[in-house]
């Protein structure tokens, strides 16, 4: 493997703390209620399709007709969104902020995300203005693991595949990076990507 140049970030899991079980579990009395809610109404899976661009106010109407009974809870996502986000993971912001301060390297990002949620995220932390680009999925209309995504940021910022790695904390992301042909770790901790990282060679 080459040297590496550029580090490519995943954001929600990795720099930033998010979960929707922050906003339920001021809702729900109960975990039990809190997990069937989140796997069986507001899934990952309906999150994801205004992560490839599904406006907000269209995914609140299919739920809402879907599940009357919970449409104030459903309606509650995306106007107390702002409190899934339990703040940064700041060991990881400082692993970012040394490879952003050593010229030597190119920092992105690329993030599965809401078009409409991301600007209230760029005004809320400010090390989201670090990154040299960012691909945000809900403004491609595509969303990973789809390669095209990959593909993209590859095309736009004229990444070298060889000498570049992207880190995200899903295993599925992680493996279709890996099958495009941009080496990618699985994030679990600040401190196993620091090692990670250190094993590829690179300076922090």
């Amino acid at each position: 493997m080459a040297e590496i140049k550029t580090i490519v970030f995943d954001l929600g899991g990795v720099l930033v703390d998010w979960n929707p079980r922050y906003v339920y579990r001021t809702i729900f009395d109960t975990e039990e209620k809190v997990e069937w809610f989140v796997t069986n109404i507001c899934s990952l899976e309906w999150n994801e399709e205004q992560d490839g661009g599904r406006l907000i106010a269209e995914a609140n109407k299919i739920l809402v007709a879907k599940h009357p009974e919970y449409e104030k809870e459903i309606l509650a996502y995306y106007e107390r969104w702002e409190e899934m986000l339990n703040g940064s993971n700041q060991d990881v912001v400082d692993i970012l902020r040394s490879l952003r301060d050593n010229t030597k390297y190119r920092v992105y990002a690329l993030t599965n995300w809401s078009a409409e949620t991301f600007p209230r995220a760029l005004e809320q932390f400010d090390f989201l203005k670090w990154f040299e680009g960012i691909i945000v999925s809900g403004k491609e209309y595509l969303k990973k693991p789809d390669p095209a995504i990959y593909d993209l940021l590859v095309r736009r910022y004229q990444i070298n595949v060889e000498s570049a790695v992207f880190i995200d904390d899903n295993q599925r992301n992680v493996d279709a990076s890996n099958k495009y042909g941009l080496p990618a770790i699985k994030f679990d901790s600040a401190e196993q990507l620091k090692q990670d990282l250190e094993k590829l060679g690179v300076e922090l």
